[in-house]
């Protein structure tokens, strides 16, 4: 599927070139938009989508205390468009990866390893050891696929009864 404008490429083989830096306040609502989206990615219905707003929502005044990091496309087309984000939450030596989520178009497109591997470099940088996960069930082969393992399990703040892989990754 190509999108208008791009000649015979897909979206995923036109963002090959983005960049990594700290989110900004200002991009909060985007940022959330783009959690939701991520999320429904996985074919999640609209009660459950529902239920899981607030928990993907950032809040602007918890951009720089969640130390949010955004991938920025740099292409020509998609200049400057939003394509994931992380978070690195908790104090050193032990923290969690809050949230990555990668706006579903840019998903397969790396987007989301270089998210992980800034986040875990990041973290290592600020003297954090470790970090937990509380993955969605989805995401679970992303992460152990770069050297998480899993721990156990957490309840969902969203379905109760539901139970989420918590893994953690050593830096």
């Amino acid at each position: 599927m190509t999108e208008a404008g791009s000649g015979d490429r897909t979206y995923a083989e036109r963002v090959t070139d983005f960049a990594i830096r700290a989110a900004r306040p200002d991009e909060a609502a985007q940022l959330s938009a783009l959690a939701l989206r991520s999320k429904a990615h996985w074919g999640y219905d609209a009660a459950f989508m529902a239920a899981a707003s607030e928990e993907l929502t950032l809040p602007a005044d918890r951009i720089v205390e969640r130390r949010t990091q955004v991938a920025v496309s740099r292409e020509p087309d998609t200049d400057g468009q939003l394509l994931g984000f992380g978070t690195i939450e908790g104090e050193p030596p032990a923290g969690e990866l809050g949230m990555l989520f990668v706006d579903p178009p840019a998903i397969g497109t790396g987007v989301g390893g270089a998210l992980f591997t800034h986040l875990t470099a990041l973290a290592l940088d600020l003297g954090f050891h470790r970090l937990t996960i509380a993955a969605d069930p989805n995401a679970e082969p992303f992460y152990l696929a770069r050297g998480a393992v899993r721990i156990g399990g957490v309840p969902s703040g969203v379905a109760p009864g539901r139970v989420l892989p918590l893994l953690a990754v050593a830096l």
